[in-house]
């Protein structure tokens, strides 16, 4: 008897896989030293710094691109960020949207040559990826860790009790 596949599931409906133990030598994050962000937005900022998203007193990077393994302040694994492509097609709108218009004003208010506007556009535009590159993949992880993606723990801060709740 065959069974016919369930159309009417998707990806989304299955139950995660179960998280693979962490590596022996990798230290437990513990909310005790964390300074964990307000919001969502706040984590993206410290992210985009290069400070850890979590705690915000380490550096994010150890190299340019590559990310700590473990937060030197907080302990946070880094080794589930999954960032791939995201942050090159961040930082190419980014620069698309700036320079879109220094474009058009050099093109229509100047009467350089061809060669003259591609020595000014193209070092400016390879400069502002690689310059958006960075905080654009820090944004990223943070994301991901704020909204507990890719095996990273969904942590919130608690709420601060006012003079009003008392």
């Amino acid at each position: 008897m065959r069974l016919m596949p369930d159309f009417m599931s998707s990806p989304f409906d299955q139950i995660p896989a179960k998280k693979q133990p962490k590596p022996a030598g990798a230290p437990p994050a513990g909310p005790a030293n964390a300074k964990l962000p307000e919001s969502g937005w706040g984590a993206i900022h410290r992210g985009a710094c290069g400070r850890c998203p979590r705690c915000g007193d380490a550096t994010l990077f150890r190299a340019f691109l590559k990310p700590v393994e473990h937060c030197s302040a907080c302990r946070q694994d880094w080794t589930h960020q999954q960032a791939d492509d995201f942050p090159a097609y961040v930082s190419i709108f980014l620069t698309g949207h700036i320079m879109a218009p220094v474009i058009i004003a050099l093109v229509q208010e100047t009467k350089l040559s061809l060669p003259a506007l591609a020595a000014i556009i193209l070092p400016l535009m390879l400069g502002l990826m690689i310059l958006f590159l960075q905080p654009a993949k820090g944004g990223i992880i943070a994301l991901q860790w704020w909204f507990g993606m890719h095996g990273f723990a969904k942590e919130r801060r608690a709420p601060e009790r006012t003079d009003r709740e008392e």
